[in-house]
């Protein structure tokens, strides 16, 4: 086991340095050349030289490199001049209502989706499973931004049960001092999140049920009850767990299109008003936080399944 944790931290470190490195090609492979970009269209030829001299574009790419990194892990991940504002201070303020948003969204839809999946594998094949897989292939195959609308149109404007705009609190307790505005947001991004969680919960149900052990269990004349949730619930949440890691950046970038369509305060919604303003410094340090973040999601998926499943093996 240690081994296997050793080699795939070290993969994952160099997936992190790839990252960077495709980050800081992409700042270098913009219109104009990153002080062009930064500055803008109007910026005349004296001040790009004067920002290329300060920063030091004028270097070979390996050492801008060099520096660019020893940045990063400082914490700086740049400046916005449209915003007057570094990256870093940007994110800070905006990064953790988005863990708000993201990890409510993703716990309900745990709540909801691990039963509902449970539900169709033993249900298999009854108007149950039917109208379950009916309405998981709906939600699944909506665009985010499309049932957002949706939900604002139905609970916002026709029935006015809920407000139709995310909460504006300047702070994480502020966004949740006002639980009624994440109702939409929360439910926009979580039901996308059942519709795939429900799906693989009954895939996983159903190959445990079909396991050895459980008809050893039921021959030992163990109630069905006991058979579902002390033998097969337990197996089959093994694959769960690593989804829900390897889901992470598509958690990540269904909150980037709820919170342009809630006007929420997050990271999403940063990163939207900084690709209509062409904010690049901003664009590129979300970019490495996401990258960061999947990396080490597919990390945490992978060390869960080792630590949840001993039956799993991993050689060399």
């Amino acid at each position: 086991m240690s081994g296997f944790l050793i080699r795939r931290t070290l993969q994952a470190l160099v997936v992190v340095i790839g990252v960077t490195i495709i980050t800081f090609l992409l700042l270098h492979l913009l219109p104009g050349g990153p002080a062009r970009a930064i500055l803008g269209p109007r910026a005349t030829p004296v001040q790009i030289k004067a920002f290329v001299q300060q920063y030091g574009l004028d270097k070979p790419l390996v050492i801008q490199y060099v520096t660019w990194l020893g940045q990063l892990l400082h914490g700086n991940l740049g400046f916005s001049y449209k915003l007057n504002q570094s990256v870093d201070s940007l994110l800070a303020q905006r990064l953790p209502k988005t863990l708000i948003l993201t990890g409510i969204a993703t716990l309900v839809a745990l709540i909801v989706a691990i039963p509902l999946g449970v539900l169709q594998a033993v249900r298999r094949n009854r108007p149950v499973d039917y109208a379950l897989t009916g309405l998981s292939f709906i939600f699944y195959a909506t665009p985010t931004f499309f049932l957002g609308i949706i939900l604002v149109l139905v609970f916002a404007v026709l029935i006015h049960a809920l407000p139709a705009e995310a909460p504006q609190g300047t702070s994480a307790l502020g966004v949740l001092s006002q639980p009624a505005a994440l109702v939409l947001p929360v439910a926009t991004l979580a039901l996308t999140t059942i519709a795939a969680f429900s799906r693989y919960m009954r895939s996983s149900t159903l190959d445990a049920l079909l396991q050895d052990y459980v008809r050893t269990a039921r021959a030992k004349g163990l109630s069905e009850r006991t058979v579902l949730f002390v033998h097969v619930l337990r197996n089959a949440l093994i694959p769960i767990a690593t989804l829900l890691g390897l889901s992470l950046p598509g958690i990540l970038s269904g909150s980037l299109i709820t919170e342009s369509v809630f006007n929420y305060p997050g990271m999403g919604l940063l990163f939207w008003n900084a690709a209509q303003t062409s904010d690049f410094p901003i664009l590129l340090g979300v970019t490495v936080i996401v990258g960061v973040a999947t990396v080490l999601g597919s990390l945490l998926a992978d060390i869960t399944y080792a630590v949840l499943d001993p039956r799993v093996r991993y050689v060399h």
